[in-house]
């Protein structure tokens, strides 16, 4: 198996499994994950939306990110509301990281194996992490699986049974 063949695997494996948690959270988005709080869904699919745009958008293109408007309430490190009014309609974020999705796969139909290990726009510190396009379309991967189980969470604590056993 080719490498470029491994991460559209994965890619599609993480957001179908995203998708299906994200989906079942439609008449409770704002869930959080646990008693002391955490990133309930809508902030986790938003997050993941801004993310992935922004990896493949700005760090692999050298473009600007689609959805930089989202920046200040979908950023890594940012306030979790539990004000639906502070976010976009549920509904629109979960369209738009379907669309993120989309754009991150036709992307990886124009590469080949080497072409990810050509270095990305990360600039300074960013370098170590987000260095060459294979390394930031894995973070895109493992992005997918962090924030998948605080999603998985968020289904257990508003009384869902697991999705997968």
């Amino acid at each position: 198996m080719k490498s470029i063949d491994f991460i559209r695997m994965s890619l599609e494996m993480s957001g179908n499994w995203i998708l299906g948690l994200a989906k079942d959270m439609q008449d409770a988005p704002l869930t959080m994950p646990t008693s002391q709080g955490g990133n309930h869904p809508m902030w986790c699919v938003g997050h993941l939306a801004y993310s992935e745009a922004n990896l493949v958008n700005v760090l692999i293109k050298g473009e600007e990110n689609p959805l930089a408007e989202w920046e200040g309430i979908f950023k890594q490190g940012g306030e979790i509301y539990t004000d639906a009014s502070k976010y976009p309609a549920y509904e629109q974020v979960l369209a738009k990281l379907e669309e993120v999705r989309a754009t991150t796969l036709a992307l990886l139909d124009t590469l080949t194996d080497e072409d990810l290990d050509k270095p990305s726009h990360a600039e300074g510190d960013m370098k170590d992490f987000f260095g060459t396009i294979g390394a930031c379309l894995g973070v895109i991967v493992i992005h997918y699986s962090f924030h998948g189980g605080q999603i998985a969470d968020a289904r257990r604590a508003a009384g869902r049974a697991p999705m997968m056993a």
